[in-house]
């Protein structure tokens, strides 16, 4: 099996088959999910069944189903935030390396103010004094992970705007946007992508973990990290609480054995240029 012109690797093959799987799960949740994700169906802490594979969770809850709603709440949440933190790091990255010492000073500035700060509790101080409420959600975490890409776009910006192919761009009087379109995003674009998946794992993560503390997605929303401190008081008697714990392991770890193979095909590439 290829993709981009390589060949991939047993562990890239079962990466893509992690996030094809949970990526149908949140797309077809209402059309997979034998159940509404908010309706009680049953008792609690009912065992599995025919009707019921994982069982029923605190409430009554068929727990496969919300398992299928959380997919699309908690995947969907962190790819649109990881989206929003790109397009603002690398924008505002590019910014720094291009446009001169000034902008480069301020924005960095900024930039190691908010890394001064721990991001969980960063995330933790704002949404409980602006609310949990999903826009503040996306907004908070969004910033700050909007940073860990601007200094990498900026560095990788840097590197490449020295080099003899853009200075020979400038000289033959090209514009700026041409020289970034052209010249420096397509050779930017592999450490991008790779920091793309490390940072959806890194925003998916955080998203958990603020559910389980409960300011991150609110119910009835079925979403994995609430799942997991709803269900967690019951793990030495049933085994509901594992399976959307397993949900988050399973999908970061796809995530980054597709991310290992494209930073071992880009590492791959430099030295074949060297």
């Amino acid at each position: 099996m290829r993709l981009f012109g390589h060949k991939l690797p047993l562990s890239a093959q079962i990466g893509l088959v992690i996030i094809a799987v949970n990526f149908i799960a949140a797309v077809f949740a209402p059309l997979l999910a034998p159940y509404p994700e908010a309706d009680i169906v049953g008792s609690a802490w009912g065992l599995p069944s025919a009707d019921h594979w994982f069982g029923m969770d605190n409430l009554g809850r068929d727990v496969f189903s919300r398992i299928l709603y959380g997919a699309r709440m908690t995947i969907g949440i962190s790819v649109f935030i990881t989206l929003m933190a790109f397009f603002l790091g690398v924008v505002l990255g590019f910014a720094a390396a291009i446009l001169g010492r000034g902008v480069d000073i301020v924005l960095s500035f900024i930039a190691n103010l908010i890394l001064s700060m721990p991001t969980l509790i960063f995330a933790l101080v704002v949404l409980s004094v602006m609310g949990t409420n999903i826009p503040t959600l996306i907004l908070t975490v969004g910033l700050l992970y909007s940073v860990p890409v601007f200094r990498l776009a900026r560095a990788v910006a840097m590197n490449i705007a020295v080099l003899e192919y853009v200075e020979a761009a400038k000289l033959r009087g090209e514009g700026l946007w041409w020289i970034i379109r052209r010249e420096i995003l397509p050779n930017a674009l592999p450490p991008l992508v790779a920091e793309l998946g490390l940072r959806f794992c890194f925003t998916f993560l955080l998203i958990a973990a603020l559910s389980f503390l409960g300011l991150g997605i609110q119910p009835p929303n079925a979403d994995w990290g609430s799942m997991v401190k709803e269900t967690g008081q019951m793990i030495a008697l049933r085994p509901v609480a594992l399976y959307p714990a397993a949900a988050i392991a399973l999908l970061t770890i796809g995530v980054n054995l597709v991310v290992d193979w494209l930073l071992a095909i880009h590492s791959r590439g430099q030295g074949e240029e060297v």
